[in-house]
Order: structure tokens, then sequence, then C-alpha cells
């Protein structure tokens, strides 16, 4: 069982009691957060789209750390230009602490396996395609009425 999880831009697959680096997250240490999921596997069941707000990824905050500091370089032969910057990273250590669906949904909802390319039996058309339907029908009775009108004259 394991999930797709957006934070901080980035997109990253977790399991339960998973360790990762994210980009920093406004949280104190020991706070639990909730991570958005964008797709969540368990066995053959997948579910994704309109059906993943029924799952939920929990994280509990364990550290706020910082990257290794990266130097930036900058040089331009013969102009005397020379710069030297460096940066380091906001990072947040999480650790998931829970992942699956949220109680009550019940195996109602449509996962992939589930879903069927096919109408069910008792579907219709849609009320407009039935109504356009019949516009043209109207329309191609009328041709064919007036073609008579002017053949019998």
């Amino acid at each position: 069982m394991y999930a797709i999880v957006k934070t901080g831009g980035k997109q990253y697959r977790v399991e339960q009691g998973q360790s990762l680096l994210v980009e920093r997250l406004p949280a104190d240490e020991g706070a639990s957060v909730e991570l958005e999921p964008l797709l969540y596997v368990d066995g053959s069941d997948v579910v994704d789209g309109g059906d993943i707000g029924r799952v939920t990824v929990s994280a509990r905050v364990v550290a706020q750390e910082r990257g290794p500091k990266l130097r930036v370089v900058k040089f331009k032969p013969k102009r005397g230009y020379k710069r030297r910057n460096g940066h380091r990273q906001e990072l947040t250590r999480i650790e998931v602490t829970s992942l699956g669906r949220k109680s009550g949904s019940g195996s109602s909802g449509r996962s992939r396996r589930a879903a069927s390319s096919k109408p069910a039996a008792g579907a219709t058309e849609p009320a407009g395609a039935a109504e356009a339907a019949g516009a043209v029908e109207a329309a191609a009775g009328a041709a064919t009425t007036t073609e008579e009108a002017g053949n019998g004259a």
C-alpha cells in the first residue's frame, strides 16, 4: 500500500512508517500534518481523481532541518566579474504515520479497477441530446414535405 502525495511543489511516493525530507512546512516538531494525496494504491485497488478526497495521508514532523550549503560562483573572464554566493535550503523531516481511506467511505467508491467504460444498463441519453435529436428529425421531416409539395405542384 502506497500513495503519491504533493507537498512543496514536489511529488513523493510514500508508505506508512517512511521518513523523508520535504520543503519547509509551517509546523512545530511533533505536530501532525495532513499531506495532499494524488494517488492511492492498495494491492490492485487504485484510487485517484474525484475519489481521492476519501483518502488521508497523515505525517508527524520529526525535525526542522537545513540542507547542505550550496556554493554559487559566477565568473566572466576578461571582465573582472566575480560573484560568490551560498544557499542552504530549509527542510522538514517528516514520518508518515497513517495512510488509508477515511472511515465510513465503505467500498461504494469508484476506483480504476471498479470503473467501467460501458454505461449502466438503465442509463439514458442526456436530456439535451434527446431534444437535439428530435429537432434534427423534425427538420428532416419538414424538408421532405416541402420537396413533396414542390414535386406535386
